[in-house]
């Protein structure tokens, strides 16, 4: 998968937006302001290939049990986010795309009423 395929994928879901909050690098997609994915420009364009995702808890550490390419979530809460490496990686850019739409759906579950019916408006 390339960085344009992960962008367009990210960016096709209803009320995303593209930021990059923190620094030049860290490309982060929200979804009604709220973050459900971040990517490392620097690390992607030097061959690190990895995406940080929201994830349920339990099915977090399913997938860190499952997958070398998951673990715990780079300078994220270990808990709720997930680093997904993508290039050289037992996970397949199958996984990757429901791994972005979980996190997708977990921000969107967690919005506001008025969030979600902006969101639904759009």
């Amino acid at each position: 998968m390339n960085i344009e395929q992960l962008r367009d994928y990210c960016i096709s879901k209803k009320g995303v937006t593209e930021h990059f909050p923190f620094d030049e690098v860290t490309l982060v997609f929200k979804v009604m302001h709220k973050m459900f994915a971040l990517v490392g420009l620097n690390h992607w364009e030097n061959g690190d290939q990895k995406i940080n995702l929201k994830c349920n808890p339990e099915k977090a550490l399913e997938l860190r049990a499952e997958f070398d390419g998951v673990s715990a979530g780079f300078h994220m809460n270990k808990k709720h986010w997930n680093t997904v490496l993508i290039n050289d990686s037992d996970v397949s850019d199958q996984l990757v795309f429901q791994l972005i739409d979980h996190s997708y759906d977990l921000v969107v579950q967690g919005l506001t009423k008025k969030a979600k019916a902006e969101l639904e408006n759009l």
